[in-house]
């Protein structure tokens, strides 16, 4: 058994060394300007006779070029010189749903975090599962990490499985049925409605009702309100959910939780307490979910739940340059301000 896997351990050896030894002869093409920028590199058959290899060894060979931006893969035609040098160990492909202040704040972290080590392409998806499909399947060979937000309602674990386990970093959200051990740093959104609440019970107490405008379009709508149903049960506190600001039952002893996309609720709040001369954390309440300057400053302050994209981004950076697998549940924090 031993000399078994022996053999074997010399065997993947042997197969390590004769793939590497493909990908410096062509680095060495490449800085001896034999294969130039944008020329298409000799077949697999050529590499194969040449090395004497298997086409699976010159094709491990080309993945760790594709992998470093080295090369590129143009369907039907084959490998393409890229740029003639490897500047940095990481190559991440960033996919986001969308790009707005947390997803800047969560980007710059990040480049910030790992830019002497790693270059950064990002993508979105806008929430289209076959644009989503498209980006993942069109660059599966080029990346070292795929770091992705995968806000859809279509299930895309079988896309998400495509890319190997080790490469693979869910940001905000987890999603179910993958396979392999990889890295999810996840917002908890039912837990983190919950312990918000819980953490203002005394400020709530001065309310008669709590009221959750939902969109009907958000992704995690499901989980919030999980959470939501949870406090206000267990704390028989009276409760409301519907998806926008009414007028018909805005009235005074109302607490209002909103998490719509543009902040256009907050607005809305704001503009009909005004007309009905309702102090903001006083006759009325809002939390409002992620925070932003304007929120801090807006009507003496808005009070927020947000979670914290730049940790997030830090956490990313530190799986990354530490090639660790990790499984965090990333930091929520309730900012208490003028309007509770």
């Amino acid at each position: 058994m031993e000399t078994k896997n022996l053999q074997e351990n010399r065997d993947s050896s042997v197969q390590r060394m004769k793939y590497l030894q493909l990908v410096d002869h062509i680095l060495q093409l490449i800085e001896r300007s034999e294969l130039q920028l944008n020329e298409r590199l000799p077949s697999l058959k050529q590499f194969e006779h040449q090395f004497g290899i298997s086409k699976e060894t010159v094709l491990k060979g080309l993945n760790y070029l594709l992998e470093k931006g080295i090369i590129e893969s143009v369907y039907r035609k084959g490998y393409y010189v890229r740029k003639k040098s490897v500047d940095h160990s990481f190559r991440i492909f960033l996919l986001l749903d969308k790009m707005n202040l947390m997803r800047d704040k969560f980007y710059h972290t990040l480049f910030e975090a790992i830019k002497d080590k790693a270059d950064i392409d990002v993508y979105f998806h806008h929430h289209n599962s076959k644009v989503f499909e498209k980006l993942i399947t069109e660059n599966i060979h080029s990346y070292t990490h795929f770091v992705i937000a995968a806000y859809l309602k279509e299930d895309v674990s079988t896309i998400l499985n495509s890319i190997p386990a080790p490469k693979r970093i869910l940001i905000d959200f987890d999603q179910a049925h993958l396979q392999g051990n990889y890295s999810s740093i996840y917002q908890d959104f039912k837990s983190d409605i919950y312990d918000a609440l819980s953490e203002v019970e005394a400020q709530l107490a001065k309310y008669k009702q709590l009221i959750l405008i939902v969109p009907p379009e958000a992704f995690h709508a499901r989980l919030v309100i999980e959470g939501f149903l949870q406090f206000c049960q267990e704390h028989q506190y009276p409760y409301i959910i519907q998806h926008e600001i009414s007028s018909a039952n805005f009235y005074r002893g109302n607490v209002y939780i909103t998490f719509s996309r543009y902040d256009t609720d907050d607005v809305a709040l704001i503009k009909l307490a005004r007309r009905k001369k309702y102090r903001l954390g006083e006759d009325i309440g809002l939390i409002s979910y992620n925070d932003t300057d304007v929120k801090e400053i807006l009507e003496g302050g808005i009070t927020v739940i947000s979670s914290d994209f730049e940790a997030m981004a830090k956490k990313v950076a530190e799986t990354i340059e530490g090639k660790k697998i990790i499984r965090h549940r990333n930091p929520t924090k309730l900012i208490l301000r003028n309007s509770l």
